[in-house]
């Protein structure tokens, strides 16, 4: 991920704790079940309690495979 780009992926992720804002779909039939998009990157990640714990921040074309 390019250095101008991680800044703002961070900031959308710290937003998450405050509630799921932003562009965010409940993903169907696959796992992890969320999805925070961010321009071309893509952060995978679930809610499990009161944790949100993301497994993988990885650009459009690599983000579902």
């Amino acid at each position: 991920m390019p250095k101008d780009e991680r800044g703002s992926m961070y900031d959308a992720l710290l937003a998450l704790e405050s509630g799921l804002k932003g562009d965010i779909k409940k993903l169907t039939d696959h796992r992890p079940e969320y999805r925070l998009r961010m321009g071309d990157w893509r952060a995978l990640f679930e809610i499990e309690g009161d944790e949100i714990v993301v497994y993988r921040i990885r650009h459009r074309r690599e983000a579902y495979r």
